[in-house]
């Protein structure tokens, strides 16, 4: 059973940063894709940005620039810089792995931006 646990959510005021984290208990080379997706409230939940086996990157045209997907495949784990927040950017930021045969999600961490 694949698990991905979240961390490094909080409250942050407008134009700060976090370091969102993703920790997978499974070996995330084997997936096609790590990547971090966001569900603000009466709202879809949205892609952010995700990373490649290979090391490709892909994100939102919101966050182009501002965010940052990373992997340490030695540590299993995924990152997500973010810097120069905006209260738009509140919501719960969902860990997700893409496999062959099933996407695992992790149970999110809020992100909270006041103006």
């Amino acid at each position: 059973q694949v698990q991905l646990v979240e961390s490094g959510g909080g409250l942050v005021q407008a134009g700060g940063s976090l370091r969102l984290s993703c920790a997978a208990s499974y070996t995330i080379s084997s997936f096609n894709a790590m990547g971090w997706y966001r569900q603000a409230p009466g709202k879809q939940r949205e892609l952010v940005a995700d990373v490649t086996s290979s090391g490709i990157t892909n994100y939102a045209d919101s966050m182009k620039g501002r965010f940052t997907i990373s992997r340490d495949n030695a540590k299993n784990m995924v990152y997500l810089q973010m810097n120069s927040l905006k209260p738009e950017d509140t919501a719960v930021y969902y860990c997700h792995a893409n496999s062959q045969f099933y996407d695992y999600w992790g149970q999110g961490t809020q992100v909270t931006v006041s103006s």
